[in-house]
């Protein structure tokens, strides 16, 4: 009785470690997978504000100002409808858009600063570090804060 049993929780116990394991494993992949794709959709969004503004500029020939506000907009609208749809697999919303902006626009707000903060001796490095660090940082304050997982987004991204 008792070795059998023992046996059996021994097996049991093994088999829960082990899919316990997988398991996170899984959770892992699935988080760099998400991270990668959610740099990628930032490159694209980056690329489309540029190009945007350049185009106004080229065609307008008005203030850069004007130019970067509407390749900023667009590119913003790009970005928090793919990342929302594609990346985070949570449908639009518009409380989880000003959460959006907020963390964006307080992501600015830290790259400025820590610019001040940091003051390396070559500024191209710090330029890296901090364009390296950022979206690390916010893709961590999304994925916790603006698109927290919830029993409703779980079903939305298994449609």
């Amino acid at each position: 009785g008792y070795r059998n049993s023992g046996r059996i929780y021994r097996k049991n116990l093994y088999g829960i470690q082990k899919q316990t394991c997988i398991y996170h494993r899984r959770r892992v992949l699935v988080l760099f997978v998400q991270l990668i794709k959610y740099g990628l959709v930032g490159g694209m969004s980056t690329f489309i504000h540029i190009a945007i503004a350049s185009l106004y500029i080229y065609l307008v020939h008005e203030n850069i100002y004007i130019a970067n506000a509407l390749g900023f907009t667009i590119a913003f609208a790009f970005s928090y409808t793919v990342q929302s749809l594609y990346v985070f697999k949570h449908a639009l919303d518009p409380f989880k858009l000003l959460k959006y902006f907020t963390v964006q626009f307080g992501a600015l707000v830290v790259a400025l600063e820590s610019s001040n903060i940091l003051s390396l001796e070559n500024l191209y490095i710090q330029t890296v570090i901090i364009s390296i660090l950022l979206p690390i940082f916010t893709f961590m304050i999304h994925k916790i804060w603006t698109f927290k997982e919830t029993e409703d987004t779980q079903n939305y991204a298994g449609k």
